[in-house]
């Protein structure tokens, strides 16, 4: 499709300053292109995720999520950064709602602090995970590095990754991807990757690792740290319910920053994730 341009922004997200946190390319406004289109483009960029967003005004917008790989029903950091994007520029208003295949996202945006925040949908708990051979396999360490009294289970608020208890931060930081190995956890617990976290005296410290989505290993996952947050409620860890300062990225040199709020409404966890959003920059995809 000669003769197409796609304008774009790059935001940085869970971050409390630029070039740091999660990179997103955004697409803000409906283009021409067909959905092949849209995954190349994602390639091309090659951040964890690009939005594209397809209809906007008021105070909803839709869009689509894909990885360099996939497309995604939803995650955490394009649904911040999207939305810091729209309401930046007058596109959406605040507080807002975003359509996605996952279902309808409440998102608040101060631009004027620099912040997000999205509240989830309610958390669904998976089964307990007994393999945890195949997971120490997968994130290179001993069964005897996994927390022995917290169990290995999927949650999901949008997506479901698969909750990893590690001991302590110093044995996650030893924690190498198994690239294989990850796809068969993941396959086998029902995740869609493998989230490693470690309670510590600030609060908690992650790492997620991706099974097949052309991410590696994610500087900040959203939709996992509000995952994370409903079993941290759940099991009376880190404070929660409550609030907990989530940091992630570290070990890719993107250094991240999650804030996780937990609370009961109607009978279920209450999940809202927010963090600092950095607008760094803009161009045009010529097609």
């Amino acid at each position: 499709m000669p003769g197409v341009n796609v304008p774009f922004r790059l935001v940085d997200v869970f971050t409390p300053k630029p070039l740091s946190g999660n990179q997103l390319c955004v697409v803000p406004e409906p283009i021409d292109v067909d959905e092949e289109t849209m995954q190349a483009l994602a390639k091309e960029i090659g951040f964890s995720e690009t939005t594209f967003v397809t209809e906007s005004g008021g105070d909803r917008y839709a869009m689509r999520i894909f990885t360099p790989a996939a497309e995604l029903p939803f995650a955490g950091h394009p649904t911040l950064g999207t939305a810091f994007v729209l309401v930046s520029e007058g596109r959406v208003s605040s507080p807002a709602t975003q359509v996605v295949t996952a279902g309808e996202i409440p998102v608040e945006v101060d631009v004027e602090a620099g912040t997000a925040w999205m509240t989830q949908l309610p958390p669904e708990f998976g089964p307990v995970f007994d393999d945890r051979q195949l997971i120490a396999l997968a994130i290179g360490l001993d069964v005897g590095d996994l927390d022995p009294d917290l169990p290995v289970r999927t949650v999901s608020t949008g997506l479901p990754p698969t909750i990893v208890p590690i001991r302590d931060a110093e044995t996650l930081r030893r924690a190498v991807r198994n690239a294989p190995a990850v796809a068969d956890a993941v396959a086998a617990s029902g995740g869609e990757d493998l989230y490693l976290f470690a309670v510590t005296e600030e609060g908690v410290t992650a790492r997620m690792f991706d099974a097949e989505l052309g991410v590696g290993e994610d500087p900040a996952t959203g939709s996992a740290a509000g995952a994370l947050g409903a079993y941290l409620a759940e099991h009376d860890l880190a404070g929660m319910p409550g609030s907990v300062l989530i940091r992630q990225g570290a070990q890719v040199g993107r250094p991240s920053e999650l804030f996780v709020e937990t609370g009961r409404e109607e009978g279920a966890w209450r999940v809202r994730v927010g963090g600092g959003v950095h607008v760094v920059g803009r161009g045009t995809f010529e097609l």
